[in-house]
């Protein structure tokens, strides 16, 4: 035989042997379509992991979810699987309420105390050098310093997730991230695999709403909510278990981008929003955060009459039925002195906890306490608390010793307790000592089984329609719309109206299968009509709030220094920033130009003032004329001073209407005009323009979806 028939039949027994996935070829080469493990043992249920009873804890035993799980933490070195692209900073935690009533954590004792922690900021699907502004989902991971140990609360800025049970996260993953075959779309849900899943996976459609929503297009992120997504136990010094969902509200309000502002920032400046935490905290405009819980005795009549099942991470208490109770403020105040060994390096996992803080049987969390540390170990290695980012500041003795990248230097022959040889240390702490982490001891009963007991999909989903604002839900209907018009199967596509759609309000359904053509074969569900105020984003901010926003005053030669500086001093009184723009760098003679026109994106800024005779002027500059067109479409704040054509021109070869122009309110349509030399009453008014953060009525997606009602 040659040597070339013996490789080719070599090559062939070697493809039959080892086929790819999706083949699903056995030693036989026969097609196999029954899911099995690595070893062969067929599985029968892939939804769910083995618990004690339907609502019981995760068993360590269930072998089918450990080898999924951790051949899916396992798929990707050093890279995060999941949460890669990411920023950071130090702050403290401030208590200013004692907590003591219901735990008996720390950091909660005390009013006043402090608490040292360090944040991370991060996207979901994105690879380290992918954009700052997708539409996806933030993290919002916290790692406190506490005087007892370090406590990891690693959260969202949406409060509830796509599955039940942490057994589907790789297939969630897997059909989110680039699809294998050509690693396309980087940092994008809109593609077939995605909506592929979620169209056959109902439990998602309540998280769906919150993708679609402007919440996964943060302005900045000091400007994101965090949500610690699973229900936790506080215990207090009783022994008593509250049941508890974290809060992180930021100071400065919720606010969002557009998504066509969310792509050009990404295209002009793709660490957006890690420059805009760096800047922010060196120019000590720190952000802030209140940090509260929603708390509920566990077992109470109260509890019972929520109707809302605490183990289901898909589902929310509305803030009207348990308002939020706020323990205290988090402050970011310093940046890292290096992103490797700070911001890249510290290692979040869920089951970091302290006492006072204890877990539920929620079936996402107990998945994800087994996960995160089996990730940190692959990435980073058994040895990750070593690192000076990871390291608590209280005292710690154990007997781990070697592994990989080993720091201490433990002296000794005793690695082992119980022992003599090192007096019995270290050892066990006493019952006594407060500081001790003790499992509250809840009575767990039931038989073995992968069962399901969270079967309500959909009715927060509509909850969630039903408190947007019109044009919130013209922005949900536009982003359905722009992901399902990337997908190439039609079926994906009908798969989503008919099973998810139909079945959270016939209106979102109708909408969306008009503009991704596809028809509505599916009943309509009849929709209830119950809201909750507190998931719209429409709310007015106060001047206060205004810190950190950047104007640009876009002049020419002519333009009048005086007026510039005038109007820069009831900005900075706002602490409110501000860069000239103009044709080019020595365009004025006494007023020195901050970035030229070729330099300066609309999308960069978060509104615009045109001076005296700068709009005539720039009549001839077409980037001019499409960065106030930018600024309109954007709802974004425009003002403009001069004689009675200057700033009309401009406006008029940008495409501003007009009437709006002359319109009596102007936090109605977010223009200001004067013919007159302005003063500070004008001023003062593109304030309380700014105040209403956007204009959506004007932008391409609350017209699109102008039907929506």
């Amino acid at each position: 035989m040659s040597s070339e028939s013996a490789k080719g039949k070599s090559g062939d027994l070697e493809r039959d042997r080892f086929p790819p996935s999706s083949e699903g070829k056995g030693d036989s080469g026969k097609a196999s379509y029954v899911l099995t493990t690595n070893q062969g043992v067929t599985v029968t249920d892939d939804l769910n992991s083995l618990k004690v009873g339907p609502r019981g804890p995760t068993l360590l035993e269930d072998f089918h979810f450990r080898e999924k799980i951790q051949h899916f933490d396992h798929e990707r070195i050093p890279e995060r699987v999941v949460h890669a692209r990411g920023s950071g900073a130090h702050g403290y935690f401030e208590c200013t309420e004692s907590a003591s009533d219901i735990t008996v954590a720390s950091l909660f004792q005390e009013a006043g105390s402090r608490t040292p922690l360090f944040v991370r900021f991060s996207t979901v699907q994105g690879s380290k050098g992918s954009i700052d502004t997708p539409r996806d989902v933030r993290g919002f991971a916290i790692k406190f310093y506490t005087s007892t140990g370090a406590w990891d609360l690693v959260c969202n800025n949406i409060p509830v997730f796509f599955i039940h049970d942490a057994l589907k996260f790789p297939d969630l993953v897997h059909a989110l991230k680039p699809e294998p075959h050509n690693e396309i779309p980087q940092a994008a849900s809109a593609h077939d695999t995605f909506w592929d899943f979620v169209s056959l996976t109902p439990e998602s459609a309540h998280m769906l709403m919150w993708a679609m929503s402007d919440r996964t297009l943060p302005r900045s992120f000091a400007h994101i909510q965090g949500f610690g997504v699973h229900t936790f136990r506080f215990i207090n010094g009783a022994g008593e278990s509250h049941l508890v969902k974290f809060h992180i509200k930021p100071v400065k309000g919720i606010c969002s981008t557009t998504w066509d502002e969310a792509q050009k920032i990404g295209g002009k400046n793709p660490d957006y929003h890690r420059q805009e935490l760096w800047e922010a905290i060196e120019r000590k405009d720190y952000p802030e955060y209140s940090f509260g819980v929603q708390v509920i005795r566990e077992g109470s009549e109260e509890e019972k009459a929520l109707g809302i099942d605490l183990l289901d991470p898909t589902k929310i208490i509305p803030e009207e039925v348990l308002p939020v109770r706020i323990l205290g403020k988090i402050v970011l105040n310093r940046n890292p002195d290096n992103f490797f060994c700070e911001t890249e390096q510290i290692a979040f996992c869920p089951a970091h906890v302290i006492n006072g803080v204890d877990f539920t049987n929620d079936p996402l969390l107990q998945g994800r306490l087994f996960s995160y540390l089996d990730t940190q170990i692959t990435r980073v290695g058994p040895n990750f608390v070593e690192l000076p980012i990871n390291r608590p500041v209280c005292p710690f003795a154990n007997h781990q010793r070697n592994g990989f990248m080993r720091h201490r230097i433990d002296k000794g022959r005793v690695a082992y307790w119980p022992n003599t040889l090192a007096g019995g240390h270290p050892g066990p702490s006493e019952m006594t000592d407060k500081g001790a982490f003790r499992t509250f001891p809840a009575v767990e009963t039931g038989q073995k089984v992968r069962v399901r007991g969270l079967d309500d999909h959909f009715s927060q989903a509509t909850m969630f329609w039903n408190s947007m604002t019109d044009w919130e839900k013209a922005h949900i209907v536009a982003a359905y719309s722009f992901e399902l018009n990337c997908v190439k199967t039609i079926s994906v596509r009908e798969n989503v109206v008919n099973n998810l759609l139909v079945n959270i309000h016939p209106v979102l359904a109708e909408a969306v299968a008009r503009r991704i053509g596809v028809k509505i074969t599916a009943p309509m569900v009849e929709p209830h009509d119950k809201a909750s105020p507190a998931l719209s984003m429409d709310r007015k901010l106060t001047p206060d709030q205004l810190a950190g926003r950047k104007i640009a005053i876009i002049i020419s030669s002519r333009s009048s220094a005086d007026e510039v500086k005038a109007f820069r001093k009831v900005l900075e009184s706002h602490k409110i920033l501000s860069e000239t723009v103009a044709l080019t760098r020595d365009e004025h003679e006494e007023l020195k130009v901050d970035t030229p026109f070729p330099n300066a994106a609309s999308c960069l800024y978060d509104g615009a003032y045109v001076v005296g005779d700068a709009a005539k002027d720039l009549l001839c500059w077409h980037g001019a004329v499409a960065f106030v067109t930018d600024q309109y479409v954007h709802g974004k704040p425009i003002a403009c001073s001069g004689g009675a054509d200057d700033g009309r021109d401009l406006l008029d070869a940008a495409g501003v209407p007009r009437n709006e122009r002359k319109a009596e309110d102007p936090t109605v349509s977010g223009i200001l005009q004067t013919t007159s030399k302005p003063g500070k009453e004008f001023f003062d008014s593109y304030i309380q323009i700014m105040c209403c953060h956007r204009f959506p009525y004007r932008q391409p997606e609350t017209k699109y979806g102008g039907d929506v009602k």
